[in-house]
């Protein structure tokens, strides 16, 4: 039954194809904007003699995910529909994206990365508004979500070979492509089911927006392992975000953009196969795997360069499927099958962003700041290949660490 005011609830949403294929043009745009930019920004920042400042661009989304994720993302959807949220928050966003590229120069890098930090507050939230709509528009035909997803990643994958077919991988223009897709997708969220706004639980926002109650599950000693080994490993997951594009760009490839959209072709091909691999190997070798790829990627990059070694460069990046989808979408499952028993699923993948994409992603981008103010101004190959031997020896020490330290038992805990 639909609510007076024309809100659905969720579960009571009809699921049909329509339904399905306006989701995914949701899902598709989403991610199409935030692949646009952020995937070669760092050689942008490089070409146009900013290189220093990458560390502190690359870490206002770490920033941002806390801010404006918890702070915004969950207290305000407590007053306004997430459908609203979408409207605003992608047309503001939209005419700031329009102004960065006027910023990206050494006279005004600095306000460069603060008006980035300011659009990153208003986007991040976005995120997980479009999962919400999508998730209560199907109601209990969750099924459906991981097909819609899927189109998030394939934006991604669009932005990059786009970005890279135009010529634009070391251009601020990025920024305008961004922007454009950004504010039609503000025009489009007007269009999305008008799903209803989250109840209050009956406790305060404070303790919700803090996740105060999944904070107890750190007391089960797997989950502690899990949360600080999930925290450490993106330390190095940062400085491929930060430093891939330029390095790239060092190896004498020119389509920077189409060859890091690999490692999203790559994360898509194993993104639907997680459930059926979860249930055969259960949470322990899928996690363990994809940490021991992220010590195989950075050491594949440390030898990788423009000659008879390019082909390291290209699996190092094909590797992201098993880097990402192996550890941090085996990660949220586990999170899941930990959270829901105690009823704090919601909270706890919060908390769960908030140590890997907050404070994770945040160190690494400060630590990958300070290696690269050791190369030269313009680094050659040779120098970055010196530097990725940093993250590859400790996404190995890290690996070493889960692998005596982690003991699943989930489901003992899960019963309790």
């Amino acid at each position: 039954m639909v609510a007076a005011e024309g809100v659905y609830p969720g579960s009571a949403r009809p699921v049909s194809s329509m339904l399905t294929g306006r989701l995914s043009a949701l899902m598709f745009m989403q991610f199409f904007i935030w692949g646009s930019w952020t995937v070669t920004l760092g050689l942008v920042m490089q070409t146009v003699g900013i290189g220093n400042l990458i560390a502190n661009a690359f870490s206002v989304g770490p920033i941002a995910s806390i801010v404006g994720s918890f702070l915004l993302g969950m207290a305000a959807a407590r007053y306004f529909s997430p459908k609203l949220l979408m409207v605003v928050l992608h047309l503001i966003g939209g005419a700031i994206l329009f102004l960065l590229p006027s910023l990206v120069t050494p006279e005004h890098g600095d306000t460069f990365v603060w008006l980035l930090l300011g659009y990153m507050i208003l986007y991040m939230p976005t995120v997980g508004l479009a999962n919400t709509i999508a998730l209560k528009s199907f109601g209990d035909r969750v099924d459906r979500f991981p097909f819609v997803r899927a189109f998030g990643t394939l934006g991604w994958i669009a932005a990059g070979l786009l970005i890279g077919w135009a010529g634009l991988s070391a251009s601020a223009t990025i920024f305008h492509v961004a922007g454009t897709v950004s504010i039609a997708l503000g025009l489009y969220s007007l269009t999305l089911p008008n799903v209803a706004r989250d109840a209050p639980r009956g406790g305060s926002v404070i303790r919700e927006v803090l996740c105060v109650e999944a904070f107890g599950l750190l007391r089960q000693r797997s989950y502690l392992v899990f949360i600080a080994c999930a925290t450490l490993i993106s330390i190095p997951l940062a400085m491929y975000y930060a430093y891939a594009s330029p390095y790239v760009g060092a190896a004498g490839i020119s389509n920077v953009g189409g060859t890091l959209a690999i490692g999203q072709m790559s994360e898509l091909a194993f993104m639907f196969s997680m459930p059926w691999l979860y249930r055969r190997f259960g949470v322990k070798p899928l996690l363990l795997v994809g940490m021991a790829a992220w010590a195989l990627r950075y050491a594949l990059f440390a030898i990788g360069d423009g000659g008879a070694s390019l082909w390291a460069v290209y699996v190092g990046v094909a590797l992201h499927g098993i880097c990402y989808d192996f550890f941090f979408v085996a990660g949220a499952i586990y999170t899941s099958n930990i959270a829901t028993p105690k009823g704090v699923n919601a909270q706890a993948q919060g908390m769960l962003t908030l140590f890997t994409y907050g404070v994770g992603m945040l160190l690494g981008s400060q630590i990958g700041g300070f290696l690269y103010a050791q190369l030269p101004a313009n680094p050659g190959i040779a120098d970055w290949q010196a530097m990725w031997w940093y993250p590859a020896i400790a996404a190995a020490l890290i690996a070493l660490l889960f692998q005596v330290s982690f003991r699943d038992d989930s489901r003992a805990e899960a019963r309790a």
